[in-house]
């Protein structure tokens, strides 16, 4: 297994961020990562792979046909497999499923404690997945990977909106003509239909309250989680972006990528008033 950290590029903002903060991910993980997000892993993987245009699993894997495309030139040491980027891959949900299937994958991700866990899992199911320390804004390896993906609503973290573009210009650098940056996320059309300004909940043992309100006229969501157990109580306010689907089509089209495609679920259905998320795939020609 590739397992490599590597550091921030030294530019001393990013890590006033609050998504640089190690602790919130490690004390929140359980309530963001349910269940519930582990047990739909394969019908993500599914969805990808179609909107990618690769086939679902390799020549070999246990009781499926089919085969991975010629064009999926496979990665290194042999692999048969096309080239997975997985961008903010956390404790590797997705990756791990595409390297059972045969992919080569690369997981990115800031948080060291993720990639530890992460790592831990590729070790012991004998996955051979290389995860990167790295921030999205400056991870690129120029015409290497068949298609990446960006998942479970982390595009949009950063402060400076001109981020998620040079992120989003990383992405197209790096993938070979005929790749796929596929993003999943909260829409902002989705968002002002779903808008609750409070709610309880009861999960992984906590009782959360999370708090929302429009910011900038709608441009960003500000989130408030409170956590309570057992006497303890963790709170963490945060803001992310919003985007409406004409909004990131015309980011990944300023990014390079010659058609965008959006969706409202997996199943390729279409982004309208039943949407369950906003998906969308930035293909470079």
């Amino acid at each position: 297994m590739y397992f490599r950290f590597f550091r921030y590029n030294g530019d001393v903002e990013y890590g006033k961020e609050w998504f640089n903060d190690e602790n919130f991910w490690t004390r929140y993980a359980p309530v963001m990562f349910d269940d519930a997000h582990w047990a739909e892993v394969p019908r993500v993987a599914d969805g990808v792979t179609s909107l990618a245009r690769l086939n679902q699993y390799p020549p070999s894997f246990p009781g499926k046909s089919g085969g991975f495309p010629p064009a999926a030139r496979g990665g290194e040491g042999g692999k048969e497999g096309p080239r997975l980027l997985d961008l903010c891959c956390g404790f590797g949900r997705v990756a791990l499923e595409f390297a059972r299937r045969g992919f080569a994958v690369t997981g990115v991700d800031i948080s060291e404690a993720y990639l530890r866990t992460a790592g831990e899992d590729a070790l012991y199911e004998g996955l051979d997945i290389e995860f990167v320390r790295e921030d999205a804004r400056s991870f690129r390896r120029p015409l290497f990977f068949d298609a990446a993906v960006n998942l479970y609503i982390s595009f949009g973290y950063f402060g400076n909106p001109q981020d998620d573009l040079v992120t989003a210009r990383n992405v197209f650098e790096s993938l070979r003509p005929g790749g796929a940056f596929i993003i999943e996320t909260l829409g902002k059309e989705t968002a002002v239909r779903d808008f609750g300004r409070s709610e309880w909940f009861e999960r992984a043992g906590y009782t959360v309250l999370v708090e929302s309100a429009p910011a900038d006229s709608w441009s960003a969501l500000t989130n408030r989680w409170i956590l309570i157990k057992e006497g303890e109580r963790l709170e963490k306010v945060f803001t992310q972006r919003l985007y409406a689907a004409s909004e990131l089509r015309r980011l990944l089209f300023e990014a390079g990528f010659s058609s965008v495609e959006i969706y409202g679920d997996w199943d390729e259905s279409a982004y309208d008033e039943r949407a369950e998320k906003l998906i969308v795939a930035g293909r470079k020609r």
